[in-house]
């Protein structure tokens, strides 16, 4: 609960710069589920206690560079219901992941991993599109940004940004079909 509150105080001081949105990276609460399950919910609530902005948590399943065997679901992750948290950044291209459980985030706003960062060829932004469309039956269209399943980092540049190119237009392919 101490870092809890030093989380806290350093959000609120990212927020007091002028910050529209904080995310926090957690990889333990996917890693350590049962952990988790104790005490994680409380202890993220803590963290955002006194929170006005815009609060977003990335359940992290680890870089694609460094952790190779994904799981195809999430140890903890319908739990994040009860956060405060507003948004929630999942990885579903790496993992494959059965979107069925973003249903039970319904008041969440999800950011839809739809980048395999494990995979140096670039998505094709059909690619893309069909990963938007799987959720799509879970989550109103309305509550998700289309995101990487991770950060980039690790990728050469011309393949990171082409495969942000695929996202935006993988994107815009599904809003046209919205529309």
């Amino acid at each position: 609960m101490a870092y809890a509150t030093v989380v806290n105080e350093e959000i609120k001081d990212l927020f007091a710069a002028g910050a529209d949105v904080v995310q926090i990276d957690e990889p333990y609460l996917q890693a350590r589920p049962e952990k988790a399950k104790q005490y994680g919910v409380k202890v993220l609530n803590h963290s955002l206690k006194g929170i006005t902005g815009t609060t977003a948590v990335h359940i992290c399943f680890g870089y694609a560079a460094i952790i190779h065997q994904r799981p195809s679901a999430y140890s903890f992750l319908p739990e994040l219901e009860a956060t405060q948290v507003q948004q929630i950044s999942i990885e579903t291209a790496q993992s494959h992941l059965d979107c069925k459980v973003l249903a039970k985030l319904s008041s969440k706003t999800i950011l839809l991993g739809v980048l395999d960062l494990a995979d140096m060829a670039v998505e094709t932004p059909a690619t893309v599109a069909n990963r938007i469309r799987r959720a799509l039956s879970y989550v109103d269209a309305t509550r998700i940004v289309v995101a990487p399943d991770c950060g980039l980092k690790y990728l050469p540049r011309d393949v990171a940004f082409g495969k942000m190119r695929a996202m935006v237009e993988g994107a815009r392919l599904v809003r046209n079909e919205l529309s």
